[in-house]
């Protein structure tokens, strides 16, 4: 039976702690597909970092980067959206990956290999996840804030444009590290999907971000311990658990929602008491006044 890789465990366990908790403010602006799409950005900068000998990893995070940048400078400049952009970005990138990645180390690129990460990569690991935390931690409310209203956030003092760019390098930050484990097709489904299951059972931003996190760490050690014992990626196994967690979730979200709801269902205005009548209740009528100024 082959060892486990504690490494690659270890690594994809603090991956997937930052990634669950970055991807909490991903889903709350809406930029799920924008995360997915980002990391197929870091395809072509594995293909240059094995071409010219250097550390592929870097090169997937300078490319991940620079499409974040190059992101964020058109959608301030433009009509464009988010996700607009990255969509042209996405496709372009992995039709290049594609072709300059050599074939023999395609697999390992599209799907990751916990079993190829050494000390240096567990280092890298931890180092990138308490980045990540910390930062995302110190601009979680005015993020939250721009989501609301960016105006109201900039009434507020804060830097919306300077905020947003930070949160797109710590997303390309965690991306770069999390391809090594999980791969460039699937890493977008580690920011992604733990935040959304966490969303459906968190009752505020607090408990959000921290289940988020939680599911995030789960899937990705549980994914890369299970993948060791039946011989396969781990890359699918860390999004199918993912997937399943998310599916618990929104059976536990709609189990909770019914019993709040009671037996007779969902409360109507028609089931509601009548509301008090604010109207003056009609009183005696006048008298009638004959020609002469006599009442009757």
């Amino acid at each position: 039976m082959t060892a486990l890789p504690w490494y690659g465990l270890l690594t994809a366990a603090a991956v997937g702690l930052s990634a669950g908790y970055v991807g909490s403010l991903m889903v709350l602006r809406r930029m799920a597909l924008v995360g997915d799409a980002l990391s197929h950005v870091a395809l072509p900068g594995l293909a240059v970092g094995l071409l010219l000998g250097f550390n592929p990893y870097v090169g997937a995070f300078a490319f991940v980067l620079a499409a974040a940048f190059v992101t964020w400078i058109i959608e301030r400049s433009t009509q464009l959206t988010v996700d607009a952009v990255v969509g042209v970005l996405f496709v372009l990138a992995l039709a290049v990956g594609v072709l300059l990645t050599p074939e023999p180390d395609l697999l390992e690129a599209l799907f990751g290999s916990p079993a190829s990460v050494g000390p240096g990569g567990l280092v890298d690991g931890l180092a990138v996840t308490l980045v990540a935390v910390l930062a995302t931690r110190a601009i979680y409310r005015p993020m939250v804030l721009s989501v609301i209203s960016e105006d109201l956030a900039a009434s507020a003092g804060v830097r919306v444009a300077a905020v947003s760019l930070a949160y797109l390098t710590l997303v390309s930050l965690v991306v770069a590290v999390g391809v090594q484990v999980v791969g460039t097709l699937l890493v977008g489904a580690l920011v992604i999907v733990p935040a959304a299951a966490a969303k459906l059972l968190g009752t505020n931003l607090r408990r959000f971000a921290t289940l988020s996190a939680i599911l995030g760490l789960g899937s990705a050690a549980g994914g890369t311990a299970l993948s060791v014992p039946i011989d396969v990626p781990a890359g699918p196994l860390v999004v199918l658990l993912g997937v399943a967690a998310f599916a618990i979730a929104w059976v536990a979200f709609a189990l909770l929602r019914r019993r709040a709801e009671g037996p007779t269902g969902p409360r109507t205005d028609r089931d509601a008491p009548a509301a008090p009548s604010v109207l003056p209740r009609p009183g005696p009528a006048a008298p009638t006044v004959r020609p002469g100024g006599q009442a009757p």
